[in-house]
């Protein structure tokens, strides 16, 4: 290999070195550049691991908010008059709020609309499952259950037989909800809550 080979292939490396040390080792992806044009682009070796992206990497994303407000937080609760009660009810709710506001300032406009109904009947669906006792995923998992695809003779068939179990369960009563349905027991705490307005 000539000199000038071997030194672009050693520019390479310590150009991808330094934009992992960046951007942080991705094992489902990796960044090349040309080292004649510069232009960078992204290989995919692997499908991404949507545990890892969605959830594992929450605790990260934690120490990074920290390190992002902590400080500023600390102060303006320092100044705030009452209670060490109303400091920590405070010191949740702006910590909560400014969440918030970060996811749906982070997405197009359309990808924040339908996050934000989303996040809003989840909300909802928690606080259902925490005022009865229940988890009505599970209830409803185990609801669809009984449906087999052996008992259907396409796809197709089997698929819309699971959405009518399912569409069905929601707008049932509920023995885990006082025979509430669970659709119902949700729109009342969307309404408790001012997240349908």
């Amino acid at each position: 290999m000539s000199d000038t080979m071997a030194k672009k292939k050693e520019k390479k490396e310590e150009d991808n070195q330094s934009i992992d040390e960046i951007f942080g080792k991705q094992p489902e992806s990796k960044l090349e550049i040309d080292p004649d044009t510069g232009l960078v682009e992204q290989v995919f070796e692997e499908p991404m691991d949507l545990e890892k992206q969605l959830f594992t990497k929450n605790h990260n994303r934690a120490q990074a908010l920290k390190d992002l407000w902590f400080e500023d937080l600390q102060k303006n609760l320092a100044e705030m008059k009452g209670s060490e009660e109303a400091k920590k009810e405070m010191s949740f709710m702006m910590i909560a709020n400014n969440i918030f506001d970060l996811m749906m300032g982070c997405v197009p406009d359309e990808l924040a609309l339908e996050l934000s109904f989303a996040l809003d009947n989840t909300i909802a669906l928690s606080l259902v499952n925490k005022k009865y006792d229940c988890d009505l995923i599970d209830e409803e998992r185990k609801a669809i259950s009984i449906v087999k695809r052996e008992d259907y003779d396409t796809d197709d068939d089997f698929a819309r037989a699971l959405e009518a179990i399912e569409d069905h369960w929601w707008s049932i009563g509920q023995p885990q909800l006082d025979m509430r349905s669970a659709s119902d027991a949700i729109i009342e705490m969307m309404k408790k809550y001012g997240l349908n307005d």
